[in-house]
């Protein structure tokens, strides 16, 4: 059975459900308890499991990004939140020297299961400086998995995966998705990591994004269907491992692909998705492959600067039609 709930509150009985499951567990962050957390997303949770397992933190993310690290090391299971993915850049050297490559360092006698999660990209006017797309700079990092989900489901079941996996996670939540609500199944549904989904079937062309891009890319798509343009959609969730099949199958099948991604134009995942599907699937396409992003340029606090310079709907539709054109033409001739 299914209900209906935000994002956020599927994100929280993702957590409380591993913490009650595993007594390993524990989360650890600014304002996540007393506070009730900077998104409520953690709501309850210090109530529930006392301060020992909901640990408020000075602001301090390398430092307790790096307890993290070593309570990881030893055993436990930590779940790190940064107020903001943004600020997870202060912690970077215990993310990048440390917790990805422990396990390579020490043969294997040591793991690093711990998940770092927290709202990712723009939000509504909170300046550049809240307001980087940081996946990009994660998912080059070998070690790591990096997951980024649409929906309320992929969120919950994502983040009980990342919880279990014996590797770092880097869990990118969007700030303006925590409020969305969407169907979220009843019980232990574990989401695989490294696994896309088609959210939209199509036939003329491949649309790849992922979190709150996703919703863009579904707005796009019902307005060219509109025009007699069939988009199908593609879902990305994971970010690495990614699911290079499953993207490959769809261009296979629309012979066209647009990349929508929330991130700088400038290599980032967009590129990566770019050059998988100039491999594997060069061969099916009819038109290049064209990518949508912010602009290039730190995010304006102005509200309707920061709406140019991010990826909208308009500018999705207008990349398909031009490759639709382009294919139909090649295709004629």
């Amino acid at each position: 059975m299914a209900r209906s709930i935000r994002y956020r509150e599927a994100l929280r009985e993702a957590m409380v459900e591993e913490m009650e499951r595993d007594d390993r567990v524990f989360l650890m962050g600014e304002e996540v308890g007393h506070y009730q957390g900077a998104y409520k997303v953690t709501e309850g949770m210090l109530e529930k499991f006392g301060a020992r397992r909901v640990i408020d933190t000075p602001i301090a993310e390398s430092g307790f990004a790096g307890v993290g690290v070593g309570a990881a090391m030893v055993g436990l299971r930590p779940i790190i939140e940064f107020m903001t993915w943004n600020f997870s850049a202060v912690a970077f050297d215990q993310i990048l020297n440390n917790a990805t490559k422990v396990r390579q360092m020490s043969g294997g006698q040591f793991s690093c299961p711990i998940v770092f999660r927290g709202p990712n990209g723009s939000a509504r006017q909170v300046g550049s400086q809240h307001s980087t797309s940081m996946e990009h700079f994660y998912a080059t990092i070998p070690g790591v998995k990096v997951v980024a989900p649409a929906f309320p489901a992929d969120a919950k079941g994502l983040m009980k995966a990342a919880i279990r996996d014996e590797n770092p996670v880097c869990f990118m939540e969007s700030e303006t998705l925590y409020s969305v609500k969407g169907e979220v199944p009843d019980g232990d549904v574990v989401v695989e990591l490294g696994k896309a989904h088609v959210v939209r079937a199509g036939t003329d062309c491949t649309i790849v994004a992922y979190s709150r891009m996703t919703h863009v890319a579904l707005e796009a798509a019902a307005a060219l269907e509109k025009e007699g343009i069939s988009a199908e959609v593609v879902d990305l969730r994971s970010l690495r491992p990614l699911d290079e099949d499953l993207i490959a199958d769809s261009v296979r099948k629309t012979h066209r692909c647009v990349v929508v991604h929330e991130g700088w134009p400038y290599g980032g995942v967009g590129a990566e998705v770019c050059d998988r599907v100039q491999r594997l699937a060069f061969d099916w396409l009819e038109a290049p492959i064209l990518r949508i992003s912010q602009l290039d340029v730190g995010m304006p606090y102005n509200a309707k600067l920061e709406q140019m310079c991010m990826p909208q709907p308009a500018r999705v539709v207008d990349a398909v039609k031009r490759v639709v054109t382009r294919g139909r033409g090649k295709a004629a001739s």
